[in-house]
């Protein structure tokens, strides 16, 4: 029970990283603001949570909006009393997982929506939830950058500049918010077998997700991809008294892939 009596606030929690990452947090003791834009996927969420006799509640937004953000970092105090821990997971990659992008074609849309959600939502969310946090006695906060924001992984313009933004931004919140008794912490995964690199939201069929997961585990020393639940572990480390002097710190989880 590392985490009794703490509120958290998970975005991206309808699948994946975040869902592992919800499901674990409740099972250390922490009640849960379930955050997301998939509604069925969040409630599914808190549902499995409840199923294991935990509190959780979902709250819709869009993390680029700073008043649904301010909006559910608000309910979230109301129906819980408090606010501890800020997870910053909600991220996409491009909607096309078929097109290789150069530089001189790469959208100009697709670099906006990525930027805004993978970076400003982080900053939007941290605005918003750290004076909460502050108020609620310090606590933690953990972002989610990636392995592609420190090696090139070929064209991946856009989601690598976000993920060295998500980098750069915890340093620069670690050292503000030390005093204020908050560590400020990323964890950089590498490939995880979720929805995202499956591709399901790209348009990758069944079977070249599998051919995709496939891949990234052949390009990986361990020789597999990653599950979910191995990252959530790596963040509820960084949430708790056990990283009691870890601030300012980009953990990489990636089954050594930057070693090469």
């Amino acid at each position: 029970m590392r985490l009794e009596g703490k509120v958290a606030f998970i975005t991206g929690a309808s699948s994946g990283i975040g869902r592992a990452t919800a499901l674990l947090f409740a099972r250390e003791g922490a009640r849960i603001a379930v955050v997301d834009m998939d509604e069925p996927g969040g409630q599914q969420t808190v549902a499995l949570i409840g199923e294991n006799g935990g509190d959780a509640a979902f709250f819709k937004a869009d993390v680029t909006s700073p008043d649904e953000i301010s909006s559910a970092v608000r309910a979230t105090v109301e129906r819980f009393g408090a606010l501890h821990l800020l997870y910053n997971n909600a991220g996409v990659g491009s909607r096309r997982s078929d097109v290789v992008t150069t530089i001189d074609t790469a959208s100009e849309e697709e670099w906006g929506r990525i930027i805004g959600i993978n970076l400003t939502g982080v900053f939007l969310c941290s605005k918003y939830a750290v004076p909460e946090i502050k108020r609620s006695g310090g606590g933690a906060v953990v972002n989610t950058a990636s392995i592609a924001g420190m090696v090139s992984l070929g064209s991946l313009y856009a989601y690598s500049a976000s993920k060295a933004g998500v980098s750069q931004i915890t340093k620069n919140m670690a050292m503000e918010l030390a005093k204020e008794g908050i560590r400020v912490n990323a964890v950089a995964p590498g490939f995880v077998d979720t929805p995202l690199t499956r591709g399901v939201r790209s348009g990758r069929s069944a079977k070249d997700g599998e051919e995709a997961i496939a891949g990234f585990a052949a390009r990986t020393p361990i020789g597999r991809a990653g599950q979910p639940e191995e990252i959530a572990n790596a963040v509820l480390f960084l949430c708790s008294d056990d990283a009691s002097f870890v601030t300012g710190h980009t953990l990489v989880v990636d089954g050594g892939y930057t070693t090469q």
